[in-house]
């Protein structure tokens, strides 16, 4: 076996979805679940995948748990060589106080499971540049990645750890605007959802600026800078700058309760 997951919920299984055929083969990975109905859950997704709700020894770990769970679990697992912590807020200090393994920690979020993640890698005390690039290979199969400092952790889950929910907030706002404005539902939720993507993959293509791209498609006194003037006149920019402190706040405090 190659990994294991300790933990079937959404993060796990959307990392368990993206690693399938470019890390590992389905053989080769492993979820750990006490849930027999998440197991099952598992099974019926992703055939042939390991399931179990035991860890195994000497098996290179992700841990996939919630926060306030996180030390207690890896208190208890068996001798594993190195563990990638995706739990929010948790310290590589909190981790490498109850277990001999190499501990690395990042910061996935879930369209990882698409192949398009943003995630963050930092090492503990315990880590290497070796055990970094590890971090980075795994969560490099299911999107782009970046090395950071642990400290930095924590803002990079208030950003793109918990980005999708804002994303997805704007996607619903864009349908409820499309339908007050007339447009039947199903066809303004395909606009909105459509433009978004559409939008993404012109931000990820090389040389993108977001600021340029919006300076390209404003055209002065036109329709896109009305609805951009009443963007920042209802102060849309601050609020990102506030969710994104909050959101980061909020990890830092679920690391300093451990």
């Amino acid at each position: 076996m190659k990994l294991q997951i300790i933990g079937g919920g959404k993060m796990g299984r959307a990392l368990l979805g993206g690693l399938i055929g470019t890390f590992a083969s389905a053989e080769e990975l492993s979820i750990v679940e006490p849930s027999e109905q998440a197991r099952a859950a598992v099974l019926s997704a992703f055939p042939g995948v390991n399931v179990s709700d035991v860890a195994v020894e000497g098996v290179d770990t992700i841990l996939a748990v919630k926060p306030y769970l996180a030390v207690e679990v890896v208190d208890a697992l068996p001798a594993i060589p190195r563990l990638l912590s995706i739990c929010a807020g948790i310290t590589t200090t909190a981790l490498e106080q109850v277990t001999d393994a190499v501990v690395v920690r990042a910061m996935p979020n879930t369209p990882a499971l698409f192949g398009m993640g943003a995630s963050a890698v930092a090492i503990g005390a315990s880590g290497s540049a070796d055990d970094l690039a590890w971090g980075v290979e795994v969560l490099g199969s299911v999107g782009a990645v970046v090395s950071v400092t642990e400290p930095q952790i924590d803002a990079v889950t208030g950003l793109s750890g918990s980005g999708p929910a804002y994303v997805f907030l704007i996607a619903e706002a864009m349908t409820d605007a499309g339908v007050a404005a007339g447009l039947q539902r199903p066809v303004a939720q395909q606009l909105a959802y459509q433009t978004i993507a559409g939008a993404g993959a012109m931000l990820i293509a090389d040389g993108a600026d977001a600021a340029q791209l919006r300076a390209d498609v404003t055209t002065p006194a036109g329709t896109t800078a009305a609805g951009l003037g009443i963007l920042e006149e209802q102060g849309v920019r601050s609020a990102f700058h506030q969710a994104v402190a909050a959101a980061t706040t909020r990890s830092r405090e679920l690391g300093s309760s451990r």
